[in-house]
């Protein structure tokens, strides 16, 4: 009933709803595309080396948050929101030129650009919910932008496929151009107040700097922040033991789909539930539980049977988007407006970078030392971070963030 209620609150609120109805049909492009771009170029070339490119030209920008994140505090966010949405539309259009491997540079240089303009677009939009929508909603909105999201990772790239199956690499990108379209048209509808951000004080590299310095100085969001890129780092090792794992289960890699269904479902329940129980446990405990489900989940990955590999993955969709919510909600909470973006931003680059590493790592030892002593210490490694977390001491600010937070939604 609560987790219902608090669903129906954000709904309600004008600003709140419409962000992750923007939220949600971008996301549904770029899921699409991210499926389709792969075997667009694995069609027109037969290589599997340059389809990996693709993933790689949209991941690579995220390396620059911490810069690209300036951007989104020197304009203000709505405006900005638009101009990237309607640039991306037409950017995007460009992608029906390509019919040949002759022309895949223009696909490899859209998709660079796309990870450039997302990179702005999330730290962007982080800043304006965090100004527009009540602080008790945070954690709420945060949860069911999650649902949110693993549900367009479970639908769209079955729609981007049917797409290129029947009108090729160009009918996903028109379907992408046409969601970047309507989000704009949604960002337009918000009805939201922004005063003109102040001039940055410093240029160049000490604006960027000073959103990392807030971050790395703020005793609350430091460990919060280096636990949830252990956390991604070990994910990252675990996603590339996927086909290992399914292979010791006996069976095809195709039953890799069904596991990640099972995971989307836990990621699903968490994010309705996330609201109340961040409000009841508080950001550190809520991500410190979640790491900890996190660890059980990988050590149990080891076990070669069906229902444990099914009740691992479910586990696995509950604890990591625990982690995941608490940092990006504790971000938007402690961190003073001018600097949200780029606070946003690096704080993105610092959780996710590493699970690109651990994906390459994982690949790396798959062959030398096995699925299941790799799991086994990724459990231990996770168990640590977890009783880490736990023992930081609350500070003063904390505590009366958290009892805030309470009151003013006592739900």
């Amino acid at each position: 009933m609560t987790t219902r209620w608090t669903a129906v609150r954000v709904l309600r609120d004008r600003t709140a709803g419409r962000c992750l109805t923007a939220v949600m049909v971008s996301g549904f492009g770029t899921s699409a595309l991210w499926l389709a771009s792969g075997v667009w170029v694995k069609d027109l070339t037969g290589s599997d080396g340059l389809a990996a490119l693709c993933l790689l030209a949209m991941w690579a920008p995220t390396l620059a948050g911490p810069v690209l994140g300036t951007l989104a505090d020197r304009c203000r966010r709505r405006p900005l929101l638009i101009v990237l949405s309607l640039s991306m539309a037409a950017l995007l259009l460009t992608l029906c030129a390509v019919d040949g491997p002759e022309e895949l540079w223009l696909l490899y240089a859209v998709l660079f650009v796309y990870g450039a303009a997302g990179t702005v677009h999330d730290a962007a939009e982080s800043a304006l919910v965090a100004g527009a929508v009540d602080g008790s909603l945070l954690g709420d909105f945060n949860g069911l932008r999650m649902t949110a999201g693993e549900g367009m990772k479970l639908l769209a790239p079955l729609a981007g496929a049917g797409l290129f199956t029947a009108y090729g690499g160009s009918g996903v990108a028109l379907l992408d151009a046409a969601s970047f379209l309507t989000a704009a048209l949604v960002y337009m509808s918000l009805r939201v107040r922004e005063e003109r951000p102040d001039r940055v004080r410093e240029g160049g590299r000490g604006a960027t700097a000073e959103g990392a310095r807030h971050l790395w100085g703020d005793t609350v969001l430091r460990p919060l922040v280096l636990a949830g890129g252990v956390t991604m780092l070990c994910a990252g090792v675990s996603g590339a033991l996927t086909y290992a794992v399914v292979e010791d289960l006996g069976h095809s890699p195709a039953y890799a789909g069904v596991l990640y269904a099972v995971q989307g479902a836990g990621s699903v329940t968490v994010g309705l539930l996330s609201g109340p129980v961040l409000r009841r446990l508080g950001a550190r405990r809520f991500a410190a539980y979640g790491i900890g489900l996190l660890a059980v989940a990988m050590a149990l990955r080891a076990v070669p049977y069906d229902p444990v590999a099914w009740a691992s993955a479910a586990t696995i969709g509950v604890g990591l988007p625990a982690a995941l919510i608490a940092v990006l909600t504790e971000v938007q909470r402690r961190t003073p407006g001018p600097l949200l973006g780029r606070v946003t931003a690096t704080a993105n680059t610092l959780v996710y970078t590493p699970n690109v590493i651990g994906l390459a790592a994982g690949a790396a030892m798959v062959e030398l030392l096995g699925p299941r002593a790799q799991l086994s210490g990724l459990g231990v490694v996770l168990g640590v971070t977890a009783a880490v977390l736990l023992a930081q001491r609350r500070s003063s600010a904390d505590r009366t963030a958290a009892r805030s937070a309470s009151d003013a939604s006592p739900a």
